[in-house]
């Protein structure tokens, strides 16, 4: 019977150590400050950077830990995110132009991609990978930062996050490897961006100037001549592009700000429900532990007793049984709170929605929607682009032609 007891009580505490918290991935570090350019670089030395709005990633399976999240706060997470690290790399002074982008730039010098592995308001875990214009990859890391209830009080729009020690410890990623390129590498990549971008809108002339290796990575075969007219034209069109891309960025920041005090409260306040909820179900455990191993005493004391033993022990036994009933019904209407507050989580999290509405803006004459479709309106613009092109040039644009194979030079 004691053994019944010692195996009851071992158990339950696996269940309850079961019970906290855990965060996929590598935690970065606390108090990161981040890397600043200490003198002013030339253009020539600065790569532009393009943020792809992050993939929103997949809610938790657990039904439980869904509670309070929403597929429309990963959507908000997945435009916040992207344009609060623009501004924590922009105030380094190691970058040129950062912009954030609907979907994949094929004239990016650097082009970023995200995907949001875990958020819940307590922690937040990025997968960020950095790929260059020569599509050499920089990196490809998981970021993890669980945030202490200071942090949530201490923000800032554009300056200060609850995860500002994630988003600089991946500037800092971004810089140290900036940094090992040589001015060669820096006018490569700058050059490789232009002609990737002039075969987007004409693949018959500049394909020719492109070669890619076995691994991908584009190699320049031979450069266009500085006075070409068709350059001159793809510079244009990448004017174009340019302007809207910036639009489109201004509308992202408005949107980031507008997002900045609802979704900073949900953060708080559901960080503050899942501590709660957490020690409460610690709590509910711990109460049902007791009572369970109360119960099981008196049982064994009354089992293991001859007839005169149980007749005098037999008030201590009862006694025994309906605290630790008690304590079982306690621990039950403990859970109970569990699920008030859960309620609660999900109350916020459908306040945060109605406020983060998408918006809506006019691009010569034309309405775009940044939700879901922002990228098909992207994709839209880009093709009204190629078309412009082929029409100033009279060129054939890329979808025209007929599929051939890459052209490509051994090496």
């Amino acid at each position: 019977m004691r053994y019944l007891i010692f195996s009851a009580l071992f158990f339950a505490g696996l269940s309850l150590l079961g019970g906290c918290a855990t965060v996929p991935g590598k935690q970065v570090e606390d108090q990161v400050a981040p890397y600043m350019a200490v003198q002013e670089f030339g253009d020539h030395e600065l790569l532009n950077v393009s943020i792809k709005i992050f993939d929103p990633g997949e809610l938790p399976e657990s039904k439980g830990k869904q509670h309070g999240l929403s597929s429309e706060i990963r959507d908000a997470e997945s435009r916040f995110i992207p344009v609060h690290l623009k501004y924590t790399m922009q105030r380094t002074g190691y970058w040129g132009m950062v912009r954030i982008v609907p979907d994949d730039d094929n004239g990016a010098e650097l082009l970023l991609r995200g995907k949001i592995e875990h958020s819940d308001g307590e922690s937040m875990v990025l997968t960020v990978e950095a790929i260059d214009s020569r599509n050499v990859l920089w990196f490809r890391k998981t970021y993890a930062e669980t945030a202490h209830p200071a942090e949530h009080m201490a923000t800032e729009p554009e300056k200060e996050d609850t995860f500002q020690d994630l988003f600089n410890t991946i500037a800092n990623d971004l810089v140290e490897y900036r940094n090992r390129l040589t001015p060669e590498d820096i006018l490569e990549i700058q050059r490789v961006a232009e002609l990737k971008y002039g075969k987007e809108m004409a693949p018959d002339v500049y394909g020719k100037y492109l070669s890619s290796h076995k691994n991908g990575q584009l190699h320049i075969v031979r450069l266009p001549a500085a006075n070409d007219p068709m350059l001159a034209h793809v510079r244009n069109i990448r004017i174009r592009d340019d302007m809207l891309i910036d639009a489109i960025n201004g509308y992202y920041e408005a949107y980031y700000l507008d997002l900045w005090e609802p979704y900073s409260n949900w953060r708080k306040f559901r960080g503050e429900e899942v501590s709660t909820m957490r020690e409460i179900e610690r709590e509910a455990l711990k109460r049902k532990i007791i009572g369970a191993a109360a119960i099981i005493g008196a049982i064994a004391m009354g089992a293991s007793s001859n007839e005169e033993t149980r007749a005098r022990t037999s008030t201590l036994q009862n006694v025994m049984i309906a605290g630790g009933a008690y304590s079982i019904y306690t621990g039950m209407q403990k859970s109970k709170e569990v699920a008030i507050n859960k309620e609660v989580i999900e109350e916020l999290g459908a306040s945060f929605s109605s406020e983060a509405e998408p918006l809506v803006f006019e691009v010569e004459g034309e309405s775009i929607r940044l939700t879901g479709s922002a990228e098909e309106k992207y994709a839209q613009w880009r093709q009204i682009l190629k078309e412009m092109y082929a029409s100033e040039t009279g060129l054939m644009t890329e979808e025209t032609l007929p599929e051939q194979p890459t052209d490509s030079i051994a090496h």
